[in-house]
């Protein structure tokens, strides 16, 4: 596969913690995967992107699978392309998995251009929507 972007991270996202990979070449060519653990508050959401910028990602896809993902997309979208993308098209290997290794593979499949991300509404349509469901009478 041709490389097409030459830095960017994959998250895998759960209920309380997820899982990133940050995939990049270095300037000598070689290819680096840090990975990091955290937590789902709001300070590590925004420790989270801090890593991602210093790392110098620019673009970052995520599985959307649930509502887990929407807190950490609405952080991200500000400051990176940041990308949901259909279960289906991240289908890894069938066996023995852990979240570093998807991850890793969710990034691999992002720097080489095969993520095509999910139709979001704009943020101020997301913002109407949750508050119009939020006070919808009962």
């Amino acid at each position: 596969m041709e490389m097409m972007v030459r830095g960017c991270a994959g998250l895998e996202v759960h209920k309380d913690s997820g899982e990133g990979c940050v995939r990049k070449l270095e300037p000598d060519g070689k290819l680096s995967q840090p990975t990091r653990h955290w937590g789902t508050t709001t300070r590590d959401l925004i420790a989270l992107a801090e890593w991602l910028k210093v790392e110098g990602v620019r673009q970052v896809a995520m599985e959307s699978t649930g509502v887990y993902c929407r807190p950490i997309f609405n952080i991200l979208e500000g400051n990176f392309e940041a990308l949901l993308v259909n279960g289906q098209k991240v289908k890894h290997v069938p066996g023995h998995k852990t979240d570093i290794q998807d991850c890793q593979w969710i990034a691999q499949l992002l720097q080489h251009g095969r993520f095509k991300g999910s139709l979001i509404p704009p943020r101020w349509q997301r913002e109407l929507r949750a508050t119009s469901h939020h006070n919808a009478p009962r």
